[in-house]
């Protein structure tokens, strides 16, 4: 089902609330193991920010990029506060998308231009990042299929819309085809064509050089580089060492 902006920004608002509650029970100091070098408290920080400054690029219409550091952000000064610090920030977030015109070009990174944009990117950059956060609990995250599936999507369309300008990419050399396959929801196959300096994808079943099958959720974070394809829950077929390559260049 193709999700639309107001979805997206219901979807955000319910994801925002679970990373609150992870941030209020998580120790500030403890390490996040999927984001080597990062505590807790930096985690938090560092996605409090993020919704800032997309609101900001939001409500301003900014059409080019505006550095995070010239946003203001209140950044508390005991970390214990950086909860309540990302709700507020989120819930602000939320409702500047909301009212956001959707005919309103704002610059971007990746495909699309607009509210609608900030509303599925902010989506996910707040899910992948609460998905962090468990880990540092030592929980297993989990993304809902259907959310998880249209995340999937996002993280290519926005990979294929950088192309040669995502420098990682760039410097793939590699020419083959990646099947993902999702076994908890409907319509949930990818056909990824790598490419020297690129990737083209397409909805659909194919046969690919490499396939992986897990869940919706587990193949996201497998896109997000959060679990390696070696891990039990994924099934992988054919060419182990193009998706190592091309999973090593396009996760982040």
């Amino acid at each position: 089902m193709s999700r639309t902006h107001q979805d997206h920004c219901t979807e955000l608002e319910a994801e925002l609330h679970r990373f609150a509650a992870v941030a209020a029970s998580a120790d500030p100091a403890a390490q996040v193991p999927t984001c080597p070098g990062w505590t807790v408290a930096k985690l938090l920080k560092h996605v409090g920010i993020a919704h800032r400054w997309a609101e900001h690029m939001v409500r301003n219409r900014s059409a080019e990029p505006v550095p995070p550091r010239q946003v203001p952000a209140g950044v508390p000064g005991d970390p214990a506060d950086y909860p309540r610090w990302i709700a507020d920030g989120g819930a602000a977030l939320v409702d500047t998308l909301r009212t956001a015109p959707l005919d309103a070009p704002i610059w971007s990174w990746g495909g699309g231009h607009g509210a609608a944009f900030w509303s599925r990117r902010m989506l996910f950059e707040t899910a992948v990042h609460r998905a962090d956060a468990e880990f540092a609990l030592g929980a297993e995250p989990r993304v809902e299929a259907a959310v998880a599936a249209d995340g999937v999507d996002e993280f290519l369309g926005n990979l294929a819309a950088a192309g040669r300008s995502f420098t990682a990419l760039a410097d793939l050399d590699d020419t083959g085809t990646l099947h993902f396959h999702a076994t908890d929801t409907d319509g949930g196959e990818w056909m990824v064509t790598a490419e020297p300096g690129g990737m083209s994808w397409t909805h659909g079943h194919g046969k690919g050089d490499v396939a992986v099958r897990g869940t919706a959720s587990d193949l996201l974070l497998l896109l997000y580089g959060r679990v390696r394809p070696g891990d039990p829950r994924y099934q992988v077929f054919g060419d182990t060492g193009l998706l190592g390559r091309w999973l090593s260049k396009t996760s982040f």
